[in-house]
């Protein structure tokens, strides 16, 4: 009896079961509902031709002669606004034959300071030759053959910077030779605007500061170019071919034009004002500077340096709020201290307006002295004269030995800046 009743049960069960299937087969499930996506906010578009370089007004205005012989003194930052290189742009219009490469090549693809070798330009299979490190008289004779010699490059607004020396080598050998200087203007990227520092002390002229201006002067290439020629009597028979939309309280970015990194470690623009903060003391080779992680120039610090708040806590008292020191540890891949854990800061720019990078450079070595005094920042006799031509003078150096507060430095100073500053009016090209 018993087994029949369960027997009875379990067929009992198995109809209920195939009965449920059975409905569930005989009911349409109804898709998914898919919820519209909201579109993805545009940002408005920027204009296109805010700023149009020298290079392009130069190709616009069609004033060139075909009869002459051409060089170009240019690097991979002479571009236009669609990226296009001027070795590519300017055959179309002038008898180009001969390119001519300042500091890191024509590429940009040297290390600072590299001897560079001849290039050929793939696009054209021009020559390109280098003016880096050559005598003044090698490059009289480069342009021997040439009528007219045109500078294209991207500066970067600060003294130690070298291509604008190479923009004077090659002025000097055009008055040497009797050749004519068409100079394709840039934007100060940094603004035109803002200057700081001490003024270069003559003795201490070189490849990294040949005249006596300050370390940010606040001047595009072209307005430099009518300085050198008259104020320190280069003389050449020159000519500047001014950009059209540029306005002095422009930075980089509001121009419109496209960035190419200017030489290995200066990526973006916004490299630039802590590379005047960090860039001067990282000749001494003690303190990191940040070549060598992904961060260059926005980095200050060493092994030794085993708690980064304190570092920073007494650069952020002494500097103020325009920039943010941001405690932090960092390994290099390569150069100084590679493969050790360095303590320090990344320098953020808080305020561009307000930020003195200059300044806040000598606060750095002025709080590294105070806080770690068993490093000496200028153990390396060997690199303080380099230092020197960087910093535009010894005085620099025996200051921060001396303990001296860089507020009475600058202090020091500003009288021949404001000098500077009314100088140079006669030769600014725009408003």
């Amino acid at each position: 009896m018993h087994n029949r009743t369960f027997s009875f049960r379990k067929q009992i069960t198995l109809m209920a079961i195939s009965l449920m299937l059975f409905l569930q087969s005989c009911v349409s499930v109804a898709p998914p509902v898919v919820a519209e996506l909201p579109p993805v906010p545009v940002a408005p578009e920027m204009p296109t031709d805010i700023v149009k370089s020298g290079l392009e007004v130069f190709i616009e205005n069609r004033n060139w002669d075909h009869n002459l012989k051409y060089g170009l003194l240019a690097n991979q930052s002479c571009v236009d606004r669609n990226l296009v290189h001027g070795v590519q742009l300017l055959p179309e219009y002038i008898n180009l034959v001969l390119i001519m490469s300042p500091e890191h090549g024509l590429f940009g693809a040297e290390n600072g300071g590299d001897l560079i070798g001849e290039e050929i330009e793939p696009s054209s299979g021009i020559k390109s030759v280098t003016t880096y490190r050559q005598g003044q008289e090698a490059i009289n004779e480069m342009v021997a053959d040439l009528d007219v010699i045109l500078f294209d490059i991207q500066d970067i607004g600060v003294r130690s910077y070298t291509f604008v020396y190479s923009m004077s080598y090659i002025m000097k050998a055009a008055a040497a030779k009797g050749k004519k200087v068409i100079i394709l203007d840039r934007p100060n990227p940094i603004n035109g605007v803002q200057m700081e520092g001490n003024i270069l002390k003559p003795e201490f002229s070189s490849g990294v500061g040949r005249y006596p201006i300050p370390y940010r002067h606040g001047m595009t290439t072209g307005e430099l170019a009518l300085l050198f020629n008259t104020e320190f009597e280069i003389n050449c028979n020159l000519e500047v071919v001014k950009m059209e939309g540029w306005t002095r309280d422009m930075w980089f970015e509001d121009t419109g034009l496209p960035w190419v990194p200017t030489s290995p470690h200066v990526p973006d623009a916004s490299t630039i004002l802590p590379m005047i903060s960090t860039g001067t003391y990282g000749e001494l080779h003690v303190l990191s500077e940040g070549v060598g992680v992904t961060i260059p120039f926005e980095f200050a610090g060493g092994p030794w340096i085993t708690n980064p708040h304190e570092f920073a806590d007494a650069l952020q008292a002494r500097v103020g709020r325009s920039v943010i020191f941001r405690p932090t540890f960092v390994k290099p891949y390569y150069g100084r201290f590679k493969g050790q854990v360095c303590g320090g800061v990344q320098l953020y720019v808080n305020d561009r307006e307000l930020y003195k990078p200059y300044f806040a450079g000598l606060q750095i070595l002025a709080v590294h002295q105070e806080l770690y005094p068993d490093i000496d920042l200028f153990a390396n006799e060997g690199r303080w004269s380099m230092f020197s031509k960087v910093m535009g003078d010894d005085q620099i150096m025996k200051d921060i030995q001396a303990g001296k507060d860089p507020i009475e430095m600058e202090a020091g100073w500003l009288e021949e800046l404001n000098e500077f500053a009314e100088m140079r009016q006669k030769y600014l090209l725009y408003n």
